[in-house]
């Protein structure tokens, strides 16, 4: 594996088990790439469990925010002319194959930007992490009314792409932020994340802006595992930060008046209708 591959973990205040699993994936899978550990916890302690030398731990001292704390390891992966970077969760985890997979895709498609693979829950079972670009009514239809699954089912079953199959390879607007593999001229080209997108939906934005570009790929001949705590659903901090970085997405998009939305949308769903 070329050295030419970066990767970037942010940790706040994660179970240490899951994280050592998530940062072995990614050593096991590679020979002399670099993982940066950038850490917004309140506390250094993470950092004499990660002494290596492939990884570049960075101590923020505070909690700087998902998009911006990866954005630390970008800029400095940019420095070092990289040629792909990969954004991972500290939940995930994968065999020693699925770098090679993606990375062999991007090489062999100069077209595609971002590539991202299957995603599974540990015990097998699909994530639907496929998405096409959210409306307000559609974030706000998944996360409070819950106690309609008739409704919600049918959203998604739109929303989250169910009708494609998940079996083959696709474009895809909105792709997960757990695992991007993101082709570094595309980061030269559309920027790095939105910093004034704390947490949740800075995901969207930045495969968005590539989808733009370049191709943004789901690759279904790899797999990863997320144990996708879903913390907005626990935790009432977490959804005042979701509610706000929602917010501000579609300050940035247009909220009911989004006409680029409407027409990625449309081309996604007619290209689906003609196969």
């Amino acid at each position: 594996m070329p050295h030419s591959i970066t990767a970037s973990i942010v940790i706040y205040k994660n179970n240490l088990e899951i994280l050592k699993r998530a940062v072995q994936s990614f050593l096991d899978s590679t020979t002399d790439s670099i993982l940066y550990l950038v850490d917004n916890s309140p506390t250094d302690v993470c950092k004499d469990h990660f002494i290596h030398p492939r990884i570049l731990y960075i101590y923020n001292n505070k909690n700087i925010g998902f998009g911006a704390a990866h954005n630390v390891a970008l800029k400095d992966a940019l420095e070092k002319k990289s040629s792909y970077h990969i954004i991972l969760n500290p939940d995930v985890y994968f065999e020693g194959s699925v770098i090679e997979k993606l990375y062999s895709f991007m090489e062999s498609d100069k077209r595609v930007g971002l590539i991202t693979p299957k995603v599974l829950y540990p015990d097998g079972r699909l994530q639907p992490l496929c998405k096409l670009l959210p409306s307000p009514f559609d974030l706000f239809t998944r996360r409070f009314l819950q106690f309609h699954p008739t409704r919600i089912n049918r959203l998604n079953h739109w929303y989250e792409m169910h009708f494609s199959g998940y079996d083959k390879i696709m474009d895809v607007p909105f792709l997960s932020g757990c695992f991007m593999f993101l082709r570094m001229d595309a980061i030269r080209t559309v920027g790095l994340f939105d910093e004034r997108i704390f947490l949740y939906t800075e995901d969207t934005d930045l495969t968005r802006r590539i989808h733009k570009h370049y191709r943004t790929v789901f690759f279904p001949e790899a797999a990863i595992y997320h144990y996708n705590e879903r913390g907005s659903y626990k935790n009432a901090l977490i959804l005042i930060y979701h509610i706000f970085s929602a917010i501000t997405y579609f300050n940035k998009w247009g909220w009911f008046n989004d006409t680029e939305r409407e027409y990625i949308n449309q081309r996604i769903l007619l290209k689906f209708s003609s196969e």
